[in-house]
């Protein structure tokens, strides 16, 4: 039997010619993630294990950016475990305020991963680099620190579910619609420790940016990874960001799936995801008018420059509702500079928001926005979880840029068709 493209990269990543679905395996790393909330653990396990040098000081990563800059002592103190950790250890890649980002859109900006790559992390949203045609995955600080320390790590092989891609996008309708309209299809454990692998001719007609969401929320169908087939776009976009050199994997003709499910781009409309779960999606035929108090557009999953034009571009000359915290948030430095370059942030700021340094902040109910009792947010985040954004009876509804930003001059959820089209 033949293997996924995700199989493909763990054996290449063993002594083992090939690895079938369910198998065990201790496989090389060519990158270790953390951040400031997961790398203190890490870095504490590291030294019980009585290590004193990790294994290659240009594979391990660490980025303060969820409580950056130090939201209050705490934070500070946690941020200075890994300040003064890379600094003894020489860690080439340690990015703190003024060079950090938001990890998961940093690292691909920055050219650290490839194709072929096999990653882990300290932070469920590792599974990103996928869209890179890389092997990566959340892991536990435990497992961090042994992955600093021998630049293993053990492995189940995962099954997979492919997914068929066909059609092209329309006008305001993104990656995060298809990713909310494909876990409101399969639920949240629909790919419960399943590699999702994305391909087809639809595929190619996605921007990077685009890919880059979808693979940050495979997680959220329980995937353990999810992985886009590498072509021209991938290829194209590693070069430019300087990545070393691409080992690409295909899957063989008679691999294994345990699902495959198509999806026509075309037929995608904008799609929000109700509290609490992101498989509670709703397209705008059953949408009431719900306010919002506050409206999100950044993070992980649609903090980069694409997601910030197409903000822009329905913002432009409006101004925000009455009553509506509207916070933006540029995934990285980088793209902060690229936004204010095309005068982004002054149409965001002329609309009435509010635009900060580089964090994950408001994501996790950290800091830069967080929800008060009875309040709702709309968000280009990845969870809306019970208290996910603030106080246990709020509410947070996931949904794209453009949805987002459609919302924040409404004052209710509302369709970018809507707004566009008016």
């Amino acid at each position: 039997m033949g293997m996924t493209m995700t199989q493909k990269i763990l054996a290449a990543h063993t002594d083992m010619e090939s690895v079938a679905a369910g198998q065990l395996l201790l496989a090389e790393l060519d990158c270790v993630l953390g951040n400031d909330i997961t790398s203190p653990v890490a870095i504490h396990a590291f030294e019980s294990l009585g290590k004193k040098q990790i294994f290659d000081r240009d594979k391990v990563v660490m980025v303060m950016d969820h409580f950056t800059p130090n939201k209050d002592i705490k934070a500070a103190e946690q941020c200075r475990v890994c300040r003064d950790f890379c600094r003894e250890q020489s860690v080439t890649h340690f990015y703190d305020v003024g060079k950090m980002g938001i990890e998961h859109a940093l690292l691909p900006e920055q050219g650290l991963v490839t194709a072929g790559d096999l990653v882990i992390g300290a932070d469920s949203h590792t599974c990103t680099y996928g869209a890179l045609g890389a092997f990566s995955t959340g892991v536990g600080s435990t497992d961090m620190a042994c992955g600093m320390a021998a630049g293993k790590a053990w492995f189940k092989v995962p099954a997979a579910i492919k997914v068929e891609l066909r059609g092209q996008l329309r006008r305001y309708v993104s990656g995060k619609d298809v990713i909310l309209h494909l876990i409101g299809k399969i639920g949240v454990d629909g790919a419960l420790y399943r590699s999702l692998e994305f391909t087809g001719e639809g595929m190619h007609t996605l921007s990077m940016s685009d890919r880059l969401c979808i693979a940050n929320m495979a997680i959220e169908a329980g995937a353990k990874n999810g992985i886009f087939a590498v072509d021209d776009v991938t290829l194209d976009y590693l070069q430019s960001h300087g990545a070393a050199e691409p080992r690409v994997y295909e899957a063989d003709p008679d691999a294994e799936y345990e699902q495959v499910i198509e999806i026509d781009l075309s037929e995608i409309e904008p799609t929000v995801a109700f509290p609490h779960l992101p498989e509670n999606v709703k397209t705008f035929d059953e949408i009431k008018k719900i306010p919002v108090n506050q409206v999100v557009i950044g993070s992980c999953t649609n903090g980069r420059l694409e997601d910030l034009r197409v903000a822009a571009e329905i913002m432009a000359g409006r101004k925000c509702a009455d009553g509506v915290r509207v916070i933006v948030i540029p995934a990285t430095q980088q793209i902060y500079l690229d936004a204010m370059a095309e005068g982004l942030l002054k149409i965001f700021i002329e609309s009435g928001a509010v635009v900060s340094t580089p964090t994950c902040g408001p994501c996790l109910g950290g800091h830069m926005g967080i929800l008060a009792k009875g309040e709702r947010a709309i968000a280009t985040t990845n969870r809306n979880f019970v208290g996910r954004m603030g106080h246990p009876e709020s509410e947070v509804y996931l949904a794209s840029p453009a949805t987002a930003a459609a919302s924040a001059l409404t004052g209710w959820i509302t369709s970018p068709w809507e707004v566009m089209t008016s």
